[in-house]
């Protein structure tokens, strides 16, 4: 890359930067904040812990765009002075420095316009994932387990929290069925690329003849809905079941039954919760995880008739995963969407979803 080349990467990515501005319509959010932080301020703001939340997650979203806007304008002045700097200066360090600079903005612009591209409705929400074991007793419950810890890892890299909704241990390891909140702005936006079967083959560490086995494990994931969404939800149409908690290794384990199980019976939606002590907050958030699902429900029902109009047909079932995660005889995970592969299984697994999930999403939109 010559100094022409430079110049040139240097101003399409202030026309890029513009863009970002003219369309987020700063001046606006930031007047938004500032109502907020006035809302904050008033007597009895606490008293609704609910509403209090929202208007929390909404102003720490908004900041968060601002100041990324911010940092990123001035990152691109600094571009600019370094451009005229090597411009005066044959000086090949200081052109070293300049090339690795517009690389490493470059790719901060990609992530903020993948971040922007999360404008559906419920992009912004916290998202409840769902992880459940395929057939196949121990190693598709082991299977579970590592998902588990991957999308947990991929939450915390991502600044997002974690809370285990319900926890159905495996027979002997692993885990057979769980539920995990991810907090954060954008956490459905992010996870919802991750919804399908998901298949590793590897050899087991669970078979003495050290064979090669296929498991598979689904991932379900909806956005959580509070106060932004009414589903109405009769209680005839309800069958709530309460027993003893249980957790990972024996863990938050009561001795009364404080865990909730609804079934919405015209719909076979069944969900659980478990993670609070209290009956009647496990049930609370059994509720609005029965009403995230019965809305997404509905979402769905939508989308697979207007695929019916197109004439799009979808197969559903094991034989369709969305990702394979080889680790015998060869390390690859490849994702059946986009082919996009990553033979570093070892950083996928410990979270490293990052490029599947932008490679999703921006198939969605190309």
């Amino acid at each position: 890359m010559d100094l022409t080349e430079i110049k040139q990467k240097i101003d399409k990515m202030s026309e890029t930067l513009e863009n970002f501005r003219r369309s987020l319509d700063l001046p606006e959010k930031r007047k938004r904040i500032d109502e907020l932080e006035v809302q904050m301020t008033q007597p009895g703001f606490w008293d609704d812990q609910d509403n209090a939340q929202q208007v929390i997650d909404e102003m720490n979203g908004l900041k968060q765009t601002v100041q990324e806007v911010d940092k990123l304008s001035e990152e691109l002045e600094n571009l600019d002075v370094s451009y005229e700097l090597v411009k005066e200066e044959d000086d090949k360090e200081l052109f070293d420095d300049l090339h690795e600079s517009i690389q490493q903005l470059s790719k901060e612009l990609d992530s903020f316009e993948l971040e922007i591209l999360l404008s559906e409705p419920y992009d912004k929400n916290n998202a409840i994932l769902e992880i459940h074991s395929g057939a196949g007793g121990t190693e598709s419950q082991d299977w579970a387990a590592m998902l588990l810890r991957m999308y947990t890892r991929y939450a915390e890299k991502q600044g997002f929290k974690v809370e285990t909704m319900d926890y159905l241990p495996g027979d002997e390891a692993g885990v057979k069925s769980v539920t995990i909140l991810i907090k954060g702005h954008n956490a459905y936006g992010y996870l919802k690329a991750e919804k399908g079967v998901h298949r590793l083959v590897r050899i087991s560490p669970f078979d003495s003849s050290g064979r090669r086995h296929t498991s598979f494990a689904s991932c379900e994931v909806v956005p959580e809905f509070t106060g932004d969404v009414e589903v109405e939800v009769k209680s005839e149409d309800l069958r709530i079941d309460t027993y003893r908690s249980s957790g990972a290794g024996g863990q938050h384990v009561n001795t009364s039954d404080s865990a909730v199980r609804i079934t919405h019976e015209p719909t076979g939606t069944v969900v659980t919760c478990q993670s609070e002590r209290s009956q009647i907050k496990n049930r609370e958030q059994a509720m609005k995880m029965l009403k995230s699902k019965l809305y997404q429900l509905e979402i769905e029902k939508k989308q697979q008739e207007m695929d019916e109009i197109r004439g799009e047909q979808k197969e559903i079932g094991w034989g369709s995963q969305i990702r394979s995660y080889v680790f015998h005889p060869y390390n690859m995970v490849k994702d059946h969407r986009t082919n996009l592969e990553n033979g570093n299984t070892q950083a996928v697994m410990d979270g490293e979803l990052d490029s599947f999930i932008d490679a999703y999403l921006r198939s969605k939109v190309d």
